[in-house]
């Protein structure tokens, strides 16, 4: 039971991080690109790896 809950959160944190990954790729293909939006895009993606790759 615990390990379908934590595969559960594993799941929704993929999804977080593959959305996160998608408006990264669109913010650096504006034609002016936002360096403070992409920084920070790019910390909560780093942030979520860091949390999946934990269980």
């Amino acid at each position: 039971m615990a390990s379908t809950a934590v595969s559960s959160h594993i799941h929704a944190l993929q999804a977080k991080h593959a959305e996160l990954d998608e408006r990264l790729h669109q913010e650096m293909t504006r034609p002016v690109p936002d360096t403070a939006t992409i920084q920070a895009l790019k910390k909560q993606k780093l942030r979520l790896k860091e949390e999946i790759s934990g269980h």
